[in-house]
C-alpha cells in the first residue's frame, strides 16, 4: 500500500481523462452529424477542435511527470457517451433531439470540469506548477464550453424542442 500515493492517484486519474478525451472526440463527431440545429452542429465541431488541443495538452502533462501518454478505460465517460447514443437512437427526427444532445454534451462537460479541477488541485499540491497551469487552461475551456451550451439551450434549443414534429 505504500506505493499508493497522491502521485499514483494523479497518474491514474490522468490516464482516465486521457481515455475520456479521446472517446469524446469520436462522440462529438457523431453528435455533430446527428444534430439538427446548425448552431449546435457548429458548437460540437468547435469543441472537437478544442478537445484535440486538450489531448495534446494532456500529452504534455504526461511528459512533465515522466510517463508515456496512455489511457485507462473510464467507465463514467463510457456511460455518459452511451446515454448520448441512446438519445440519438430514441429521438432521431424528433424536435427534442437537439435538446437531448445538448444535455448529453453538458453531462460530458460537467464530468470533465470535475476531473480537471481535481487534477489541477493535485498538481498544485504535488508542486507540479507547469502541469497545474496546463490543466487549468483546459478547465477554463471546459467551463466556457459549458456556459456556451447553456446559452444555446436557453436561447434556441430548448424552445425548439417543444415544437410538434413535422
Amino acid at each position: 500500500m505504500a506505493d499508493k500515493t497522491l502521485d499514483t492517484l494523479f497518474h491514474e486519474t490522468l490516464k482516465d481523462i486521457y481515455y475520456a478525451e479521446r472517446k469524446i472526440l469520436t462522440a462529438l463527431r457523431k453528435m455533430a452529424r446527428a444534430a439538427q440545429s446548425e448552431d449546435l452542429k457548429a458548437a460540437f465541431k468547435a469543441h472537437e477542435e478544442e478537445t484535440q488541443t486538450q489531448v495534446e495538452r494532456l500529452t504534455q502533462v504526461f511528459e512533465l511527470i515522466g510517463k508515456r501518454p496512455r489511457g485507462k478505460t473510464c467507465d463514467a465517460i463510457e456511460g455518459i457517451i452511451a446515454e448520448g447514443e441512446d438519445i440519438i437512437d430514441e429521438f432521431k427526427d424528433s424536435p427534442a433531439l437537439d435538446a437531448g444532445l445538448l444535455a448529453a454534451a453538458q453531462a460530458v462537460e460537467h464530468y470533465e470540469i470535475s476531473r480537471y479541477g481535481t487534477l489541477k488541485a493535485w498538481a498544485q499540491t504535488l508542486g507540479l506548477d507547469e502541469a497545474a497551469s496546463l490543466l487549468d487552461e483546459t478547465l477554463q475551456e471546459e467551463t466556457a464550453t459549458d456556459e456556451k451550451l447553456t446559452s444555446l439551450a436557453e436561447a434556441v434549443i430548448n424552445a425548439a424542442a417543444t415544437q410538434e414534429a413535422a
